[in-house]
């Protein structure tokens, strides 16, 4: 099985698939399956997948057929990147936030204010919500609003979709009103 969790920079996924890689790793629950985690972003720079470095968004570019290539043959897998909606997976977990929280937690973590308001938007237009619909199908899209939840709770959230026991939704969360 592959699990893609994705979503705009700065919605939580790095921390939460933390939190769920220490649970897959640590449960003699049978209903989870072992899941290997691969924090893309990470992969990415190790491997220097990319193609250039865009200066104006302070960014790589990434390059997604040597991505795709490297994740040939690896299967039970949580992939966790903005970019992990771009390949093979069974289960799409798009993690939302409110566009001016995530601008805020954006800011914080030291992102220029261009930067901070480009992905504000983004989220706002549901654009990786919608990237991710296009490529794998509404049956497939997990959105998650994280908001004003704790890791923990995102954590659970993740487990009940790697464990199967959460409904697949996509257009449940709507932030077009930030762009108003």
């Amino acid at each position: 099985m592959r699990v893609a969790v994705t979503g705009t920079p700065g919605t939580g996924k790095t921390t939460a698939t933390e939190l769920l890689e220490e649970r897959l790793s640590s449960t003699d629950d049978d209903s989870l399956p072992e899941l290997e985690t691969i924090h893309l972003n990470r992969v990415l720079e190790d491997e220097e997948l990319y193609t250039d470095i865009d200066a104006d968004r302070e960014s790589k570019i990434a390059d997604l057929d040597a991505i795709r290539q490297w994740l040939e043959g690896r299967d039970d897998v949580v992939i966790d990147s903005h970019l992990a909606h771009h390949f093979e997976a069974d289960r799409v977990a798009v993690l939302r936030c409110r566009p001016d929280r995530l601008e805020t937690r954006l800011r914080d973590r030291g992102e220029s204010d261009a930067k901070a308001t480009e992905n504000a938007e983004s989220e706002a237009l549901d654009v990786i919500l919608s990237e991710a619909v296009d490529e794998h199908g509404l049956e497939s899209i997990y959105e998650i609003d994280t908001t004003d939840r704790d890791p923990e709770d995102v954590a659970d959230a993740l487990e009940a979709v790697v464990a199967g026991t959460r409904e697949p939704s996509a257009g449940d969360v709507n932030f077009v009103g930030y762009l108003a």
